[in-house]
């Protein structure tokens, strides 16, 4: 029975991604800042960690508590909605602490065991951000884009040790935990001066043509954990997916 470790699982795409594959019988290790219980199908094969990935200590208690990882999944993230000029640059550093950084430091701690057994799979979440760049999103943009550049670049570095890199790609959910997983309020980033330009984009953002689900994030994971071929990218949700195709 092969094992997935899944940061970020106390909700949204993290939590479905987790019930996804205990539900494909795999052994499962959903990690959370304050590991819950409850919230998860009580199972053999389920396995919950405490895991901040900002934290170097926190990482290595995971990965030895873990063992053997076949996939890692790297989905924790958090969001910032507002003008650039008006996000602090000590925000924007937490940002990139968590979406950049601590899918790096997470990467880093798995290789070795991977390269040694040369099979392994680590998927990194990104955005559809990143396909279509969208106002009022520079920093988590950029914090994104990052792992893109990352991620192309590592797949090949791997692939000497029978290693893959995979990008999974995400639209926008309403129903996920974006929002509250923005820790500065939105209304704090919008200065007077830009109230008229981002009255119109929040309109949008709540009534959007297309959305993704959170199932079409866990089942674009299971595909790319599962992909025989070289493929880096898989867009998840139909704005994604529409995106992908017009980029």
């Amino acid at each position: 029975m092969k094992t997935i470790l899944i940061t970020g699982c106390s909700s949204g795409y993290g939590l479905e991604t987790a019930r996804y594959f205990l539900s494909k019988q795999w052994n499962v290790i959903a990690t959370m800042r304050t590991p819950r219980e409850d919230i998860l199908p009580r199972s053999e094969n389920l396995h919950i960690l405490p895991l901040d990935v900002t934290n170097e200590a926190s990482i290595a208690e995971a990965i030895n508590a873990a063992g053997p990882i076949d996939v890692l999944v790297n989905n924790a993230g958090v969001g910032v909605v507002g003008a650039f000029e008006a996000t602090p640059l000590s925000h924007i550093r937490k940002v990139f602490d968590t979406n950049t950084f601590g899918i790096m430091a997470m990467t880093q701690a798995v290789i070795p065991q991977m390269r040694e057994r040369r099979s392994g799979v680590i998927v990194n979440v990104t955005s559809s951000v990143t396909l279509a760049p969208m106002p009022l999103a520079a920093a988590y943009t950029a914090s994104k884009q990052a792992i893109e550049g990352f991620t192309g670049s590592l797949a090949h570095e791997l692939a000497y040790f029978n290693i893959q890199a995979k990008l999974v790609e995400p639209g926008y959910a309403p129903t996920t935990s974006f929002a509250q997983n923005t820790s500065v309020r939105v209304e704090d980033l919008i200065p007077e001066a830009y109230a008229d330009f981002a009255a119109p984009i929040f309109q949008t953002f709540a009534q959007p043509a297309l959305t993704t689900k959170e199932i079409d994030v866990a089942e674009a994971v299971w595909r790319a954990v599962n992909d025989g071929t070289g493929t880096l990218r898989f867009p998840a949700g139909a704005d994604a997916v529409a995106l992908s195709h017009a980029a």
